[in-house]
């Protein structure tokens, strides 16, 4: 039972709805003909909520609980349904809701799986009704080599498809209150990463051959594993060259500035000698030309895509180098560390990991080759230690 009390010599309603305990203040004063009209009011609010015909925002248009019970009202609409809400519907509204979450990229990434994809196939069946037969079916499909081009899609590519495929179920059935059909669908086998770093002799006869006004660009690159997207974002504010630290703060996604990759990503590096000097002859190129270290004529940030065809690409064919995308450059970078024995746990810093599993797992296959050893150091001690013992 509701009741009406006073707080600072204005009225009060205190009363519960939905499960919850509401106190909604008024600006009216404490007075017995003040008390009695919102008696009078409460009963039939009382009354409305005992009906189901209760209205939060027309009593109390300015409340904040508003939206928490617009939200309520929505989860107990969706339950009553029973899965019958369309899988359209359903992912529209789920992807809004993430929205807040992600970057502007991956929500466009994920628009972009939703509308070429999710949406051909399962948009209008009732998200309730998708089967474990009608998700390895969808799979099976995109498998299969498209019929104009004769192209397939990569595992990778179907891997991501289908994880998003997988969060918008799981999270309808648990919503709607029904087991998922997601159960025991496992993820394709994929290739190990294409990593194909560079040796430290081609690093040099790249940078050499280079034009002259992309060398610094590159050497960057090379020896710092920036990413594409946090090179070409980088902006002189976050260059300090006094303290020699680079501060990596954002990153440049689709022609617009964000947040780095992930929390690890947001970073401050280390510059080497070679790192500053570079730096330092792109001052006098674009220190006073534009906010961005690397950028176009104009003052504009990059436009990676062109460069990569117009610069890079072209390079490589002309040194007769096997052509490899300009990421490269990072993973050229962590191997060359791990090869020159720099601490692991630096190195992963140095590249924004969280941690020094993906520096093992990634790229520790590669330093015997860049070491051209593998096994050697063992050997030596092994020799060194029976030596003694024979001569003693």
């Amino acid at each position: 039972m509701g009741t009406v009390n006073t707080r600072d010599g204005r009225l009060y309603l205190d009363f519960r709805f939905k499960g919850k305990r509401c106190r909604e203040q008024t600006k009216v004063a404490d007075t017995p003909a003040n008390r009695k009209k919102l008696e009078k009011l409460l009963a039939q609010m009382e009354q409305q909520i005992k009906l189901g015909t209760f209205d939060y925002a027309h009593h109390f248009p300015d409340s904040p609980r508003v939206e928490t019970f617009r939200h309520i009202a929505i989860l107990e609409a969706q339950k009553a349904t029973g899965g019958k809400m369309l899988f359209s519907v359903f992912s529209q509204q789920w992807l809004e809701e993430k929205r807040v979450e992600w970057r502007e990229s991956q929500y466009e990434t994920v628009e972009g799986i939703l509308r070429c994809h999710l949406e051909p196939k399962f948009s209008d069946i009732p998200i309730g009704a998708i089967t474990k037969s009608d998700i390895l079916a969808f799979r099976l499909g995109l498998c299969a080599a498209d019929a104009v081009t004769g192209k397939a899609l990569s595992a990778s590519r179907i891997n991501h498809i289908m994880t998003y495929l997988r969060l918008i179920l799981n999270e309808a059935a648990d919503r709607l209150g029904y087991e998922s059909p997601w159960r025991n669908i496992k993820a394709l086998p994929m290739p190990r990463a294409d990593i194909q770093p560079f040796s430290l002799e081609e690093v040099s006869m790249l940078l050499a051959k280079i034009r002259p006004d992309f060398r610094p660009y590159y050497t960057v690159r090379f020896f710092t594993g920036l990413r594409t997207g946090e090179i070409d974002g980088l902006t002189w504010e976050h260059v300090d060259f006094g303290a020699r630290l680079i501060h990596i703060h954002q990153a440049l996604v689709r022609g617009k500035l964000g947040p780095t990759k992930t929390s690890g990503s947001y970073r401050t590096l280390s510059m080497s000698q070679r790192v500053y000097d570079a730096l330092f002859e792109q001052w006098g190129r674009t220190g006073e030309k534009s906010e961005f270290v690397f950028c176009a004529r104009n003052g504009e940030p990059l436009n990676h895509r062109n460069v990569t065809r117009r610069v890079w690409y072209p390079l490589l064919e002309h040194l007769d180098l096997a052509k490899r995308n300009p990421y490269q450059t990072r993973h050229t970078a962590a191997t060359l560390w791990l090869a020159a024995g720099e601490n692991p746990e630096w190195i992963a810093r140095q590249l924004g990991h969280a941690n020094t599993s993906m520096l093992f797992r990634v790229y520790s296959r590669y330093v015997p080759n860049l070491l051209r050893r593998d096994g050697a150091a063992f050997e030596s001690l092994l020799d060194e230690e029976f030596t003694v013992e024979e001569e003693a």
